[in-house]
């Protein structure tokens, strides 16, 4: 069983080293579906005006 768990080690390691590494670091990277993520994207790309971006992120951070 034991060398089971260190096959799947080494495999996610060769395969998916960034996401293996930061979690082992205990780093955290935001979740590219979190609104506020994706309103970020969208003001640095310049899809739309810091108006509307600000307006938008302040009706996210209202708690309904």
């Amino acid at each position: 069983m034991l060398i089971l768990l260190v096959i799947a080690v080494v495999v996610l390691v060769v395969f998916r080293p960034g996401p293996v590494l930061r979690a082992l670091r205990g780093e955290r990277r935001p979740a590219l579906d979190d609104p506020r993520e994706i309103l970020k994207r969208r003001y640095a790309a310049g899809e739309i005006d810091e108006d509307e971006y600000l307006r938008r992120m302040s009706g996210l951070s209202q708690e309904w």
